[in-house]
């Protein structure tokens, strides 16, 4: 449908993926299908991979995943005040601008996996400077 689930942060005023961190000896797809359950209330099954992200000055890899939904129902919780749906070319203004390139990547690369490295200050950072 060309819309992207986003999560509206309660800590800071961003828009983000559904995502977080690996748990011990947890796969990525794992990980997302567990962390999408968690931040969202819903079920996914991973379609395919999308990116392979690379943030080399923070020591961290990002992966980006096609999701369907495939049961569950949006909640709200501890992380998220707001989780909606957005079409791909009316993305809120405070989305993290390095998930933005990731979402972009894969509409303009449908057909490839987008390995890449990712440089610059995060968005909290860039928030606490005022510039997000």
């Amino acid at each position: 449908r060309r819309r992207v689930l986003l999560v509206h942060r309660r800590d800071y005023d961003l828009w983000n993926l559904p995502g977080g961190t690996l748990g011990d000896f947890e796969s990525p797809k794992n990980a997302v299908i567990r962390e999408v359950k968690e931040e969202t209330g819903l079920d996914v099954e991973v379609s395919k991979l999308l990116g392979v992200y690379n943030k080399e000055d923070k020591n961290d890899m990002a992966f980006s995943f096609l999701c369907k939904v495939v049961s569950g129902e949006i909640i709200l919780n501890d992380e998220a005040d707001k989780i909606e749906y957005f079409e791909i070319d009316k993305l809120p203004p405070n989305t993290v601008p390095k998930q933005v390139e990731r979402i972009k990547d894969a509409l303009l690369n449908p057909s490839e996996v987008i390995f890449k490295t990712q440089t610059g200050k995060s968005s909290i950072e860039m928030v606490k400077e005022g510039k997000l």
